[in-house]
């Protein structure tokens, strides 16, 4: 980990040039307004790990939609506000080179008013800001206005557990509070090959329950995030092996195989989920979308997925033209994860050619040359156009002579 005071060296080598510009300039506005404005949270966070750092929450000790107005007046672009959070982001203009938008955010403080709901905000200090968050890694606040640029703010020790590569939330009722965290002390955990401290193991236990009460949105959405790291496969196999899984629903079990699944699939939500759900009865994931409400692509796809994988006799002995019609209008993504899933075998060889090759096969002949020879638009058509693609696939004919020669025989 790098020393907090080389921290101003680093920027420049952790953020692209014209994003470093913008920083500057909006510190530059800040510095001008008398205003201490922060970076907080992940960007310091990784700024010290030497990992990439491109996104960045800005903390403001004042109204930060106020500060987002000035910005847009004396740089240009646009501002968005969320009132109920005295929040607001502001999207540099295009001709900037920064497409991303920039968060803003006024120091605030939190309550819970019980085990997992969500908090009720009001403002509040720096201080206050930073014992609201999740763990002491992300309590970090970096300076950026006029002369205390570069100045390093660490108030809960986050730059010790930093060293110590030690996930630690701030107090015992945090996972009780928050039982989304229990998800997010893995995830990082497993990402930067941390340990989570023994005491808050001792309070995940004593809290991984309430997560079967939390909304399908919150869990599903860490599900998401954590699907996207390429170190997704060991983060689930350490929630399971704690336990977490089965706090959210029985039907996340996990083996061996889910986890080689996982592992070849590489880092994405869908590729993630349909390798990890595919091997799911029908009842199972009826009622793992009971409980995690996927959006209706998954939905669709899992189900798919699920369908051809206990059927891999479905393919075996069949012409390309059967494999065809077994296979078409399946969505690409569960195909693809089946096909990585089957064994070598025939069953895989043919979902494969179909992926690569088949699907693509159309004949020559289309329903405007179907008119031209005096044919009236109906259901002949596609049995017609059907014939004449499967002959194509099967092998029976090879050439565009062919294929006329067969439609004449199909008319």
């Amino acid at each position: 980990m790098n020393a907090p005071e080389r921290i101003p060296d680093l920027l420049p080598k952790a953020l692209p040039p014209e994003r470093l510009d913008l920083l500057q300039r909006i510190a530059a506005l800040a510095g001008s307004l008398g205003l201490p404005l922060y970076a907080v949270g992940g960007f310091v966070r990784d700024l010290l790990l030497e990992r990439p750092v491109l996104d960045f929450d800005l903390v403001v000790e004042a109204e930060a939609v106020k500060f987002a107005r000035k910005l847009a007046a004396a740089l240009g672009g646009k501002v968005t506000v969320h009132d109920a959070f005295g929040t607001a982001q502001w999207f540099p203009p295009q001709k900037s080179g920064n497409a991303q938008a920039i968060d803003l955010i006024t120091a605030r403080s939190e309550r819970y008013p019980a085990p997992g709901r969500l908090p009720v905000v009001q403002p509040g200090t720096l201080a206050d800001d930073l014992r609201r968050r999740d763990f002491s890694i992300n309590t970090l606040a970096l300076r950026l206005d006029g002369e205390h640029f570069g100045e390093l703010r660490d108030d809960l020790g986050g730059v010790d557990d930093l060293r110590r590569k030690v996930v630690r939330v701030l107090h015992p009722a945090s996972y009780r509070d928050d039982p989304t965290r229990i998800l997010r002390a893995v995830r990082y955990e497993q990402r930067y090959g941390f340990r989570i401290a023994p005491s808050d193991l001792k309070w995940i236990r004593a809290a991984q329950g309430l997560l079967a009460e939390l909304s399908a949105e919150r869990v599903r959405h860490e599900f998401d995030l954590i699907l996207e790291e390429p170190r997704a496969a060991v983060m689930l196999k350490r929630l399971a092996g704690l336990g977490v899984l089965a706090s959210v629903h029985p039907a996340l079990h996990w083996n061996k195989a889910v986890q080689a699944r996982l592992e070849s699939a590489g880092a994405g939500r869908e590729a993630g989920w349909l390798a990890w759900l595919l091997d799911r009865s029908r009842q199972e994931l009826e009622a793992l979308e009971q409980r995690l409400h996927f959006e209706a692509g998954l939905r669709q796809a899992l189900f798919a997925a699920a369908d051809l994988f206990a059927d891999p006799g479905a393919l075996a002995g069949q012409k390309p033209s059967q494999c065809a019609r077994r296979l078409e209008g399946l969505p690409l993504p569960a195909l693809e994860a089946v096909a990585r899933a089957w064994p070598q075998g025939e069953a895989r060889l043919k979902l494969n050619s179909y992926i690569t090759l088949w699907r693509q096969i159309r004949p020559h002949t289309n329903g405007d040359d179907l008119i031209r020879l005096g044919l009236k638009p109906g259901p002949a058509f596609q049995t017609i156009l059907t014939a004449l693609r499967d002959a194509w696939l099967d092998g029976e004919i090879t050439s565009e002579a062919e294929e006329k020669t067969l439609l004449d025989s199909l008319r």
